[in-house]
């Protein structure tokens, strides 16, 4: 009997059992037959395992484990041979399944990657379609002029206490005769450290009066995003119109289902996305929410799927309890920019509107006849209120409409010099406006009852919303004044720029007057017919 078949026989008369593991993924997938053995018949290797008195050590589950020397083969040359193969096998095997695991890895990375860089490009797709047309006095297509002019952010020394308590006129006269020392910055720029002994960035406040530009300054920082040319650090710029958020001040929420309401586009984004990515939540009009942020008294959130009420999840995004690397951006008038505690803000700016400088761009741009613009630019020269209130953008639309009309046909009357005369001259162009667009047997420039009543309408509006601090108006507020919210097409007509009416969220609709300024002079008009009792002699 040869010495190979002698070997196999003691190794199948042994009584100690074996430890080795036949267990392997890789050895079950394909059965392997290593040749002929004696008497040329197969070698049946789980059998005779089976019958072994032999101890072994060797563990098939481990390429590492598998030592020659400690082989149940080693008194013969089948010994080198079969661990030969089987560490050959077992390591091919091994990188086989590694290759396959990471290549499976790789792909579902690269599909998901794919999959949420497309969702990030449709998102700033969404954001380009807001911003680039945007035009003044209503959000109507086609109507308007592109404002092109964005006025300077300066970095103020900090923020009072104290709330301004004086009206904004003269918030903007101060402003004009300021002996500008604040830092001036861009507007892409305010998240940025400027010096050594500065911290990091995080939570910044823009203050500015109604209409100066701070809305324009959040459209300006996302379309530069949006258009791959600024801040391209930033993974998601989420702008958040605190107008738009009154509509759901009732509902719960948490923050990832409401990025999934305000931008539809980011449906796929999964709430450990948000904890990775640098994402900046852009909360533009604080003065006009219509909800009170309490940072002494509130829940406590970290998480972006808890549910919670609108003014919690914004305490607690400010704070920094929530997504603590987000950064945060608010915009608000003066008034109501106390809202948030000094503590919670790292760096305060403020619009201060056009410098004369920009005013005169303004007219130019606005207007192709030379003539007309420096007649205009010379008038508004000549009036120190006017010349005041043209730090507001609105206000130069406002003018330029007024002042165009009436420079441009038979006037006899003088130019208006005071805001009473030309919000009063304003309000008729846009009753002729009406007029012209709807027809009508009366000549343009009469002032009908029907157009007094409607006046006195949104006069009565204007002024108790301005007793209650409101700005923005919804459906339910038009009705209690007697305004037909089915009819408000023609209203946007009557008033094709003094009301003007914004399609928002759950194709609901939010209201307000062009300007501030205009919400006052119909509540003084309202107020005048109050006191009076008699037709306001507009």
């Amino acid at each position: 009997m040869s010495e190979c078949v002698m070997e196999e026989e003691e190794r199948a008369e042994s009584t100690v059992s074996s430890c080795v593991s036949m267990k392997s993924d890789w050895s079950k997938e394909d059965p392997l037959n290593f040749g002929i053995g004696p008497q040329g018949s197969p070698l049946k290797m789980d059998e005779d395992r089976a019958e072994s008195t032999v101890p072994s050590c060797v563990s098939l589950k481990s390429d590492r484990s598998i030592e020659c020397s400690s082989s149940p083969f080693r008194y013969g040359w089948l010994s080198e041979t079969v661990c030969f193969h089987w560490r050959f096998l077992l390591s091919q095997g091994e990188k086989k399944r590694r290759t396959e695991l990471q290549t499976a890895d790789l792909n579902n990375s690269v599909s998901q990657g794919g999959e949420l860089q497309e969702v990030i490009e449709g998102h700033k797709m969404s954001l380009k379609r807001r911003c680039e047309h945007v035009t003044e006095g209503t959000n109507e297509a086609g109507s308007g002029t592109l404002l092109k002019i964005y006025t300077e952010l300066y970095i103020t020394e900090g923020q009072s206490e104290e709330v301004d308590t004086q009206h904004e006129v003269r918030q903007l006269e101060r402003t004009s005769k300021k002996n500008i020392q604040d830092t001036p910055i861009k507007c892409q720029d305010i998240f940025k450290v400027l010096s050594e002994q500065q911290r990091h960035i995080r939570v910044v406040l823009t203050n500015g009066v109604a209409g100066v530009g701070k809305t324009f300054s959040v459209q300006k920082f996302s379309l530069d995003w949006a258009e791959g040319l600024e801040n391209q650090d930033i993974s998601l710029v989420l702008p958040l119109s605190c107008r738009e958020l009154n509509l759901i001040r009732d509902e719960q929420h948490s923050l990832l289902s409401l990025l999934h309401v305000f931008h539809p586009t980011l449906q796929k984004i999964r709430a450990e996305d948000l904890t990775v990515w640098k994402l900046l939540f852009i909360f533009d009009g604080l003065d006009e929410s219509r909800f009170s942020l309490g940072f002494n008294k509130h829940q406590v959130i970290s998480d972006v799927t808890q549910v919670s009420s609108v003014d919690v999840l914004l305490v607690n995004l400010i704070q920094g309890n929530l997504l603590p690397s987000a950064l945060i951006w608010i915009t608000s008038r003066p008034a109501a920019a106390h809202q948030i505690p000094p503590s919670c803000v790292d760096r305060i700016t403020e619009v201060r509107g056009f410098t004369d400088s920009q005013k005169e761009e303004y007219f130019r741009r606005r207007f192709s006849d030379e003539d007309l613009s420096k007649r205009i630019i010379s008038h508004i020269k000549a009036s120190r209120s006017l010349h005041i209130m043209c730090l507001i953008p609105v206000f130069c639309w406002i003018t330029a409409i007024v002042l165009e009309d009436m420079m441009t046909r038979d006037q006899r009357g003088e130019l208006p010099k005071t805001l009473t005369d030309l919000y009063s001259h304003f309000l008729r162009v846009q009753i002729k406006r009406k007029k012209q667009k709807y027809g009508g047997k009366q000549r343009p420039e009469e002032l009908t009852e029907a157009d007094k009543e409607l006046l006195l309408k949104l006069g009565r509006l204007a002024f108790e919303h301005l007793e209650k601090g409101n700005i923005m108006f919804y459906s339910e507020d038009l009705e209690r004044c007697g305004l037909d919210v089915s009819e408000v097409s023609v209203y946007s007509g009557v008033c094709t720029e003094i009301f003007k009416r914004e399609s928002v969220i759950f194709q609901k609709s939010v209201y307000c007057f062009v300007h501030l300024s205009v919400q006052e002079f119909l509540a003084a008009v309202y107020m005048f017919h109050l006191y009076t009792r008699k037709d306001t002699a507009l």
